[in-house]
C-alpha cells in the first residue's frame, strides 16, 4: 500500500489517498470508472442546461450530488478508507480547476500513470515468478538448461 499526498497533504488542505497501486483489482475498477464519469458528467451537463439561468441553487444541489456520486465511485475504486471529501479538502470533483478541466478529471489524469505503472510492476513479477518456478521445476528434474 502506498500513500500519495492530495493538494499538498494535510499540511495545505489536501489529504492523503492510500492504496495498492499493484492490484490488478483496483487498476480494473479504475478503467471501469472512466466511463462511468463521463456519464455522470454527461448527465451534469444535461440536467443543469434544462435549469432555469437564475436557478443558482438548484444549479448548486446538482452539482453536489454530482460530487457525491463521484466520490462514492472513487471511494469504491480505492476502498472505502479513502474519504475523498477528506482527501480533496472539501473540493467539489464536477468543479472546473484553472486548467479549465474538471477536479476529476485532473485527479483521473494524475493517478491513470501510477496505477499502469504499477500494474506493470505486478505483471513483470509474477512473469519472473514463473520463470522461477520454471527453472525450479526443470532443476528437480535435472533437465539442462
Amino acid at each position: 500500500v502506498r500513500s500519495y499526498a492530495i493538494n499538498g497533504g494535510p499540511e495545505q488542505g489536501g489529504g492523503i489517498l492510500r492504496f495498492n497501486p499493484g492490484d490488478p483489482n483496483v487498476y480494473s475498477r479504475f478503467l471501469e470508472l472512466g466511463p462511468k464519469l463521463e456519464e455522470l458528467e454527461r448527465r451534469v451537463a444535461e440536467e443543469g442546461r434544462a435549469l432555469p439561468e437564475e436557478d443558482g441553487e438548484a444549479a448548486l444541489r446538482l452539482l453536489t450530488r454530482a460530487d457525491r456520486s463521484a466520490k462514492a465511485m472513487l471511494a469504491e475504486v480505492f476502498g472505502p478508507g479513502n474519504d475523498f471529501d477528506v482527501i480533496l479538502g472539501g473540493a467539489n470533483l464536477m468543479a472546473v480547476a484553472s486548467n479549465g478541466e474538471r477536479v476529476i478529471t485532473n485527479l483521473f489524469a494524475a493517478l491513470q500513470p501510477i496505477l499502469e505503472q504499477g500494474v506493470r510492476f505486478c505483471a513483470d513479477q509474477r512473469a519472473e515468478a514463473a520463470v522461477e518456478q520454471a527453472d525450479a521445476r526443470r532443476a528437480a528434474r535435472g533437465d539442462r538448461e
